[in-house]
């Protein structure tokens, strides 16, 4: 799977410090986003690749997860806050486009705390 964006630098686009979604109860200067994707490293074997986005989809933060064993217990939430900073521009209208629907679904159907 290749980088969320085009360039695939995960450079910030400029945008304000604030919460993408509009809520308040994330930390200050932080942008909340949700989680769009999960899959397996092609290249790297036990490495899961999870990216979060914010609800426009026009932003994406980019975790990679070694799998080191089973008694590893790392929890992935439905939503993280993130330095703006850490944020990348999708580039991809399509791709922005399947962005925005799941962090929508994932809005409506989980708290950020929720274990998915």
């Amino acid at each position: 799977m290749g980088d969320p964006d085009a360039d695939g630098d995960g450079d910030s686009d400029g945008a304000p410090d604030s919460h993408a979604d509009g809520d308040a109860d994330g930390e200050p200067g932080t942008v909340r986003v949700w989680l769009v994707e999960r899959t397996y490293s092609d290249d790297e074997q036990n490495m899961v690749i999870l990216v979060y986005a914010t609800p426009d989809g026009a932003r994406y933060f980019r975790k990679e997860r070694a799998l080191t064993s089973f008694t590893d217990v790392r929890d992935t939430t439905a939503a993280i806050e993130v330095e703006p900073g850490n944020l990348g521009a999708v580039e991809d209208p399509d791709r922005r486009d399947r962005y925005a629907t799941e962090a929508s679904r994932m809005t409506a159907d989980h708290d950020p705390d929720d274990v998915v």
